[in-house]
C-alpha cells in the first residue's frame, strides 16, 4: 500500500468516526431537539481547541451479533481543549452509537482522561446522554461504571468535576454525575432516574411522565440532585463556561483574578434597604448584588431551598463564594433542605481555595415535627461541621437577625470566621426579643394591668441590652459596626489582608462529617 493511500485510508477513516452512529441517527437527534456528542463540544469549547484521543476505539464484544456493528470511537467521545484558554478534559457520550449505552471500551476511554485529568490538574467535563449499562456486555459493563466511579471519588476536591445531563440519564449512569461538584441539567430534554417510568409502574402502579419523575424541574426545585437549570443545551454548555471563570484549574491553585470595577464604589442604598419593621422581608439577593464587582451573581441551586442562597461572584477582582440567608423565603430559616445546600457549597468552595463570604440574617432553625423528625439536627450539624472544618479566608456580615444556634452555625467568630462585621441593624440575640420576652418575664405580664403595653417596654428593653450589635462587639464576638454603603470596600479590603492566611486541621485520615 503506497504511502498516498495510507493516507487517504487513515482520512476515510476519521471521516467514518466523525459520523458516529450514522447520518440517519443524527438526524433522528436533531428531531428530538438535541445536539450530537461533537455538536456539544464544539459548543462548549474554544473554537478549534478540540483534540479528540481514542477516535479509532471499537468495542471487543462478539454475542448478540454486536461483531457485525462496530463503529470507530464507540458510543463516546474523549479528549482535550481549553475554555477562555484554560485547558479542561471532556467526554461527550454519542446517543446515535448503541443510544450511549456504556460498555467495556466505552469506560476505558473515560477513565483515560479523567486519569490525564488528574495527573495534569485540570477540571473533567462528562456530558451525559446515555441509555445506561450495554446489556450485552452484561457485569463487564457494570465493573466499567465503577472504575468510573472510583476516579469521581478520587478526583473529588482535588480537581473541579461538573456534569451535564443532555438526555436520559438512568439507573448506574446517575450516580458518576452525583460524585461531581456540579450537575447541569437542559429543561424538557435531560432526565435522572435510578428506576425509570416503566419499573416505577411495574413495582408501585405508579404511573408517572419521564419529566415528572426526573426531569430538570424536578430536579432543581425538589430533590436538590441538579445545581443549574438551563433552557436549551446551547445556554446548558454556556452557563458551564461561565462557572468554570469562577474555579481554579485545581485544588493547589487559587481561582483566577479578574479587573474589578471601583474598588472603593460605596451605595447609599444599602443604608436603607433593612425595613424598619424587623419581621419584614427584604431580597439578601439585592444586597449581594449592589456589592459584588459589577452587580454580577452567578447563584447556585436557585430554584432549591430558597430561603438560603449560594452562588459564586467577585468582589475586587476575587472570586468568592455567597452564602446568604433569604428573609423573603421562609424569613431566612434554616432548615432541613437550607442546611445542606449550604453546607454542600461551602465544602465545595474550601476545596478550591475559594473565600466565604456570609450575609447573615437568620432567626433561627425552622421547628416543627416535620423537620424534627426528618433529622434537623443531623442537617444543622452539616453546615456547622463545613464551616468549622473550612480553612480559606471566612468574612461574615450580619444584616438584621441572628439568633441562637443559627447565629453560632453561619460562620461567627467562635467557629474561626476570620472577620465578623455587623450592620447598625443587627440583633444577635439567643431568640428574638418577642420570645425571650414571654419566657424571662411571664411573671409580670401575667400581672400587669395593661400586658401589652408592658410588653412592649419590655421588648425595647431586651432589644437594647441584648439584641444590638453593640453587645457582641464589646466582647469581640463582631469585629466592627459598620455603615452599610462601607461594605464592599471593607470585604475588599479583608480580602487582601487574608491573601496569605495560613489555617490547618488535625492530622487525621478524614473526618466523620454527620452524613
Amino acid at each position: 500500500m503506497s504511502k498516498k493511500t495510507k493516507l487517504q485510508n487513515l482520512n476515510d477513516m476519521r471521516v467514518q468516526s466523525l459520523l458516529g452512529g450514522g447520518q440517519d441517527r443524527i438526524d433522528t437527534q436533531h428531531k428530538k431537539g438535541r445536539l450530537t456528542a461533537r455538536e456539544r463540544l464544539d459548543l462548549l469549547l474554544d473554537k478549534g481547541s478540540f483534540r479528540e484521543v481514542d477516535p479509532f476505539v471499537v468495542h471487543r464484544t462478539h454475542d448478540f451479533d454486536l461483531d457485525k456493528q462496530k463503529i470507530m470511537s464507540d458510543s463516546v467521545v474523549t479528549g482535550w481543549g481549553t475554555i477562555e484558554g484554560r485547558l479542561v478534559y471532556v467526554f461527550s457520550q454519542d446517543f446515535t452509537v448503541f443510544g450511549g449505552s456504556l460498555g467495556e471500551v466505552h469506560a476505558e476511554k473515560i477513565c483515560k482522561i479523567m486519569d490525564m485529568a488528574m495527573k495534569n490538574g485540570a477540571p473533567i467535563i462528562g456530558l451525559n446522554d446515555s441509555g445506561g449499562a450495554r446489556i450485552q456486555e452484561g457485569v463487564v459493563a457494570l465493573a466499567g461504571y465503577s472504575d468510573i466511579f472510583l476516579r469521581n471519588t478520587m478526583a473529588s476536591g482535588v480537581i473541579p468535576q461538573i456534569s451535564a445531563i443532555m438526555g436520559p440519564c438512568a439507573g448506574g449512569a446517575v450516580y458518576s454525575p452525583a460524585l461531581t461538584d456540579f450537575i447541569f441539567m437542559a429543561r424538557d430534554t435531560s432526565y435522572m432516574f435510578v428506576t425509570g417510568p416503566d419499573v416505577v409502574k411495574a413495582v408501585t402502579h405508579e404511573e408517572v411522565t419521564q419529566e415528572e419523575l426526573g426531569g430538570a424541574g424536578v430536579h432543581s426545585e425538589k430533590s436538590g440532585v441538579c445545581h443549574v437549570a438551563a433552557d436549551s443545551e446551547a445556554d446548558t454548555l454556556y452557563l458551564i463556561r461561565k462557572l468554570l471563570g469562577y474555579l481554579p484549574q485545581n485544588n493547589m491553585e487559587d481561582p483566577i483574578f479578574v479587573q474589578s470595577d471601583d474598588p472603593l464604589r460605596m451605595d447609599e442604598e444599602l443604608n436603607s434597604i433593612i425595613p424598619d419593621d424587623a419581621n419584614k422581608p427584604y431580597d439578601i439577593k439585592e444586597v449581594i448584588r449592589k456589592i459584588m464587582d459589577n452587580g454580577q451573581f452567578f447563584e447556585i441551586h436557585e430554584n432549591y431551598a430558597q430561603n438560603i442562597v449560594v452562588g459564586f461572584a467577585r468582589l475586587g477582582g476575587h472570586s468568592v463564594g455567597i452564602v446568604a440567608n433569604q428573609p423573603s423565603v421562609l424569613a431566612g430559616v434554616l432548615d432541613i433542605d437550607a442546611s445542606e445546600k449550604a453546607a454542600r457549597f461551602v465544602r465545595v468552595c474550601d476545596s478550591f481555595n475559594i473565600p466565604i463570604i456570609t450575609f447573615e440574617d437568620v432567626p433561627g432553625f425552622l421547628p416543627g415535627t416535620n423537620q424534627e423528625h426528618h433529622g434537623i439536627i443531623r442537617s444543622g450539624a452539616k453546615l456547622l461541621y463545613a464551616y468549622c472544618e473550612a480553612t480559606v479566608p471566612k468574612l461574615t456580615v450580619i444584616t438584621r437577625k441572628a439568633y441562637g444556634g443559627a447565629y453560632c452555625v453561619m460562620s461567627s467568630k467562635h467557629i474561626r470566621g476570620d472577620l465578623n462585621l455587623a450592620w447598625p441593624t443587627a440583633e444577635i440575640a439567643v431568640m428574638g426579643p418577642d420570645g425571650a420576652v414571654n419566657i424571662i418575664f411571664r411573671k409580670e405580664l401575667d400581672k400587669a394591668k395593661d400586658a401589652a403595653k408592658k410588653k412592649a417596654e419590655l421588648v425595647a428593653d431586651y432589644k437594647e441590652k441584648f439584641a444590638s450589635p453593640y453587645v457582641a462587639a464589646q466582647r469581640g464576638y463582631i469585629d466592627d459596626v459598620i455603615e452599610p454603603k462601607e461594605t464592599r470596600p471593607r470585604l475588599i479590603n479583608a480580602l487582601e489582608m487574608l491573601s496569605n492566611k495560613r489555617d490547618a486541621n488535625p492530622a487525621k485520615k478524614h473526618g466523620n462529617i454527620p452524613l
